[in-house]
């Protein structure tokens, strides 16, 4: 009887998750707290990698290695966008979960709102380059003439309209930072549903439409993604949450602006010196060939897919490190950093056995080459292997980023991938002729090394004193 009361109140938990709420998270259950705001962050980024997967799956279908090298070549690019728009958005979080923490409901939405005017901007810049260049970026990253013309459209794209990745990340970003998981995680369901019933539609012509290949998807993705952004846009003039944005609070506020800034240029800092070691790492791969780089772009996309719930995980350690420091309770923040740090190492732990045991069969589900098979597999099995230490890192990192100190993640990861993963990589895989296997070790090495090093710091407890 005690069981099935103790199931009955899981599933109660589970579905308050999934409905969502606004909260503030400072008091009760800590185990609650993560619960919570865990659940819709994990479907959210389960979400997010989905996507990715989804495209590359469907693309796979095309038997055409030229293909999959451009989307893997973009993707390396976009990882920049991805970078600006995680950054911003983690000093949304941060900003508006201290708000939340005040129990100040205008100041979160003058955050919120300011931080999608810096958006905008970031959006519009990147979206003009795109257009301009994107024949010559994907050149400067070694792509062969061929894949050029086959992934020149996909590159264009997927640049051009960059505003529907930042607009998502941005606007889930301000709903975690008001302790609403569930709305990103809906916002990112919906735009996944979208894609994938356009990606085969548009990538092979299906009825009246015209086939599009590789460029299909990229065209697909877009509209999924808009379509969650219109969700989002929707929920925020609503009236039931917290954060409430109306025409009295859609002023500029320079001071807010500022302050904004200075969060988002060390987030930014930090992600992109991560996005600068993954292109590294892709120039390296396309050295041996496009089966490797294949096997290499398809593994990628499954540890992804499995890393990205964890951050879901990671997410809602950082949120409740913002709202609990606003709230002046930092010994909370620190208790709910450790707690969520080793969930989120058991559930890596889980997924590092898996992929010893089953990474040949989830590769032959992308590929019939064996050559392909061959990296790919042996990329997930050497990559997995550090996937407990990635699981407390991650957990630490954003911890560090939803306190406002975004210094300390920068450096390290300045020194573990640029001074450390990428020469690591090139002596391995090049140097010493170890070649792909050597690149795959580097990364496993390197992110389990930056993983015992946050902690480390993460122990001293300087962040617990940051404002912002």
């Amino acid at each position: 009887m005690k069981a099935f009361t103790k199931a009955v109140s899981i599933f109660s938990l589970f579905r308050q998750a999934i409905r969502g709420s606004e909260q503030n998270f400072t008091e009760g259950s800590i185990n609650r707290a993560i619960f919570l705001l865990s659940v819709p962050m994990i479907l959210e980024m389960a979400m997010e990698s989905f996507l990715a997967v989804v495209d590359i799956l469907f693309i796979s279908r095309l038997h055409d290695n030229d293909a999959v090298t451009a989307v893997g070549l973009t993707e390396s690019i976009l990882a920049i966008v991805y970078s600006m728009a995680m950054g911003l958005g983690m000093a949304a979080t941060a900003m508006v979960a201290r708000r939340v923490g005040e129990k100040d409901g205008n100041g979160a939405a003058l955050a919120a709102v300011n931080a999608l005017y810096i958006g905008f901007v970031i959006s519009v810049s990147l979206s003009i380059t795109g257009l301009l260049f994107y024949r010559d970026v994907l050149r400067i990253m070694g792509a062969s003439p061929n894949t050029i013309t086959v992934g020149s459209g996909y590159m264009r794209w997927m640049l051009g309209g960059n505003f529907s990745i930042v607009a998502l990340f941005l606007v889930n970003a301000i709903f975690r930072g008001a302790g609403n998981a569930a709305i990103a995680m809906q916002s990112l369901w919906l735009a996944n549903i979208v894609n994938m019933l356009l990606d085969p539609i548009l990538i092979f012509g299906w009825g009246p439409f015209p086939a599009h290949g590789v460029e299909g998807a990229a065209i697909a993705t877009n509209i999924g993604r808009m379509v969650g952004v219109l969700y989002q846009i929707y929920y925020l003039y609503g009236e039931k949450g917290i954060i409430k944005i109306h025409k009295e609070n859609l002023k500029a506020d320079w001071t807010i602006i500022v302050r904004l800034l200075r969060v988002f240029v060390g987030n930014v800092l930090q992600f992109l010196i991560s996005s600068a070691s993954w292109i590294f790492l892709a120039r390296i791969m396309v050295n041996f060939g496009n089966a490797a780089f294949a096997g290499y772009q398809f593994a990628i996309r499954i540890i992804i897919f499995t890393i990205l719930p964890s951050w879901g995980m990671a997410n809602a350690a950082a949120t409740l490190v913002g709202q609990n420091l606003g709230a002046n309770q930092p010994d909370r923040a620190e208790k709910s950093v450790w707690k969520a740090g080793f969930f989120n190492m058991i559930f890596l732990g889980f997924m590092s056995i898996a992929f010893y045991f089953v990474s040949e069969p989830i590769m032959r589900f992308f590929s019939v080459d064996p050559e392909v098979v061959h990296y790919g597999t042996q990329c997930l099995r050497i990559v997995a292997f550090g996937y407990i230490f990635f699981g407390y890192g991650m957990v630490i990192i954003q911890s560090f980023n939803g306190a406002g100190d975004t210094r300390t993640p920068t450096i390290i990861n300045l020194f573990g991938f640029w001074f450390f993963q990428i020469p690591l990589a090139y002596l391995l895989a090049v140097q010493l002729r170890f070649g792909p296997t050597g690149a795959f070790t580097a990364i496993a090495i390197a992110e389990s090394l930056m993983a015992v090093v946050g902690i480390l710091i993460f122990r001293r407890g300087k962040w617990k004193t940051v404002k912002i």
